[in-house]
């Protein structure tokens, strides 16, 4: 089962949910940290790495010999990453998405892909949870690539938790794309409903089965619960407004070892999960 954790906005609580998810799963359980512009659910896990791969996506070369400027290449790319006007063409490397087609409309054969590095791969094991998580470069702007990279480790054979970028945009759709659930953070707060509703609007777009965890109950009022009670949208879970929780999250401990009276929610989100979804949405 794929269980993706996502939030129309950053700082609900997403990786909080995620990392003690994963805890509360125990051994052989996959983790995939798909957050790759700032990646962070290690620093929780105290992993130590085993490996890391290099990924790169393919960008057009040009030889200069048998490019008469014709500019099909140009005409072709809707990103405008490759360009010519009338001589040998430009190209844009941050802008390619890799796609190939400049290549294939070349009609003399002109163009060849070289690797380019986006990011890194890396994966981490500690007490039964495997870490994945990408780590893209500075200055590199795609991050779905890495996140595709990031998702080709998945393991159907055990459980894995998707740690979702914050948003709505084409990272976040990325990760949840092939999830088999989807559980949706946020506060009972305005900021919080307004995003939860963009997010509502993307993950029924995506026709996946979700459910939502309120996290620092008690800071805000009830438009949250409002919302999903008129929607029909589970609520699978609420964490109180605790400073403990924020102490234990300060000093980079998992909410579950540092509070174990909290290991139950936790399980009953596990629980909750596997039977809405085997229950068909019910």
């Amino acid at each position: 089962m794929i269980i993706a954790v996502a939030s129309g906005k950053g700082g609900t609580g997403k990786t909080t949910v995620s990392v003690n998810l994963a805890r509360t799963v125990g051994s052989h359980v996959q983790l995939l940290d798909c957050d790759v512009e700032e990646p962070n659910a290690h620093l929780f896990l105290r992993c130590a790495e085993t490996a890391g791969d290099i990924v790169t996506i393919p960008i057009p070369e040009v030889d200069e010999s048998l490019c008469n400027g014709c500019g099909e290449c140009g005409r072709f790319c809707r990103y405008h990453a490759i360009v010519s006007f009338g001589s040998t063409p430009l190209v844009f490397p941050e802008l390619c998405h890799g796609c190939g087609g400049c290549a294939l409309v070349c009609p003399r054969g002109a163009i060849r892909e070289a690797g380019r590095r986006i990011g890194v791969v890396e994966t981490m094991e500690t007490d039964g949870i495997t870490l994945i998580q990408g780590r893209l470069d500075i200055c590199v702007a795609m991050a779905p690539p890495l996140i595709r990279a990031v998702k080709a480790r998945v393991s159907n054979a055990t459980t894995t938790i998707l740690d979702a970028p914050p948003g709505t945009s084409c990272p976040v759709i990325t990760t949840l794309r092939g999830s088999d659930f989807v559980v949706l953070v946020t506060e009972p707060t305005p900021f919080g409903l307004h995003d939860l509703r963009l997010a509502v609007d993307m993950v029924r777009e995506l026709a996946i089965p979700f459910g939502v965890v309120v996290n620092r109950m008690g800071v805000g009022d009830d438009r949250v619960h409002r919302f999903c009670r008129e929607q029909g949208i589970p609520i699978l879970l609420e964490i109180p407004d605790d400073r403990r929780i924020a102490e234990a999250y300060s000093r980079g401990e998992l909410l579950v070892d540092a509070l174990p009276e909290y290991g139950s929610h936790f399980a009953t989100l596990l629980w909750n999960i596997r039977e809405f979804r085997n229950g068909g949405g019910k």
